[in-house]
């Protein structure tokens, strides 16, 4: 979900062949996915399997669509208000296929099979749990409204409560609005995005210590990485992120940082070209050599469809 200004809008197979034989190209993937022509959808979150399904949330109706990176239009995979998610932010799969999903001002975390068959709901009273990252035992949910990361274990398969893990006492500073997070990859250390109060400058990034429940600020160069939608590869970490155009108005691009082994730096080494408030783009997932993310339009003066998903220009 992202915050603008000072008001919230609403955080892969290689085969070997034993005979030689002439090549054959693959099928050129869509630069564009249609998620919907309903004009009550507004996107917000993306996630991509390794086997290419693509799921996209909605915000404003809770609905989840899902698709192929092969083909270019989405149909309602889990429907507007189905199990009570009248809005879902994030979206992340785990390793056994669940689909995780973070219900902004449910305050609810839904967990579905592969099917679509609900088989948790973790409620987090008064939240608004924007975005999520999943571990091998964990899940870790932000929660813009309280500025607190919630956690619900995974031990042995099973879906825990909901528990306020990090509220915002325990952060160096006040977070002002707590929105993408995304987790190292031996699950030690996670990276959590804070927008701040909306105003340029107030941004932060946060190096949370999974193990011992501790909080620092990451040293942030060379550009910003308050972001929505992260994503973490190795020693890289792309986020959405949105600033002024010296015109009055704001732009959107992706900030691609190179982190420290420890990822207590980070500085930012590339962006994207840009997108305006008319699309306004959330989060981000990786697809093969690309990258798609969500085309909100939740600052958009007037929304309407179509809806779509496109691949990030100017940046792999």
């Amino acid at each position: 979900m992202r915050k603008l200004l000072v008001a919230a809008t609403a955080g892969l197979a290689v085969l070997a062949a034993t005979v030689p034989g002439p090549a054959i190209a693959a099928a050129p993937h869509p630069d564009t996915y249609l998620v919907s022509q309903d004009p009550e959808v507004r996107p917000e979150g993306i996630a991509v399997a390794p086997d290419g399904t693509l799921y996209v949330t909605s915000v404003s109706t809770g609905a989840v669509y899902r698709g192929h990176t092969a083909r270019p239009e989405l149909r309602p995979f889990l429907p507007a208000g189905g199990d009570g998610r009248s809005a879902a932010a994030g979206v992340h799969l785990d390793r056994q296929g669940r689909i995780f999903v973070a219900g902004w001002d449910t305050g609810a975390l839904f967990v579905h099979a592969a099917d679509g068959t609900l088989l948790a709901r973790r409620d987090a009273a008064g939240a608004a749990l924007n975005d999520l990252a999943v571990t091998a035992d964990a899940v870790y949910v932000t929660d813009s409204a309280t500025g607190t990361v919630w956690r619900a274990s995974l031990a042995g398969g099973r879906i825990g409560d909901l528990v306020p893990w990090l509220t915002a006492a325990e952060f160096p500073a006040a977070p002002g609005f707590l929105n993408g997070i995304v987790v190292a990859g031996d699950g030690r250390l996670a990276l959590v995005a804070d927008q701040g109060t909306g105003e340029p400058g107030t941004e932060r990034l946060w190096r949370v210590d999974l193990a011992g429940r501790t909080v620092t600020t990451v040293d942030v160069a060379g550009g910003q990485l308050g972001a929505d939608g992260l994503l973490l590869e190795g020693d890289l970490l792309y986020g959405v992120v949105n600033f002024p155009d010296g015109a009055g108005g704001w732009r959107f691009a992706v900030n691609l940082a190179r982190l420290d082994a420890d990822r207590r730096t980070a500085r930012v080494v590339r962006q994207s070209a840009s997108a305006g408030l008319a699309e306004s783009p959330t989060t981000i997932a990786r697809d093969g050599g690309r990258l798609l993310w969500v085309n909100s339009q939740l600052n958009a003066a007037a929304p309407s469809p179509p809806f779509t998903v496109t691949r990030v220009p100017g940046l792999c």
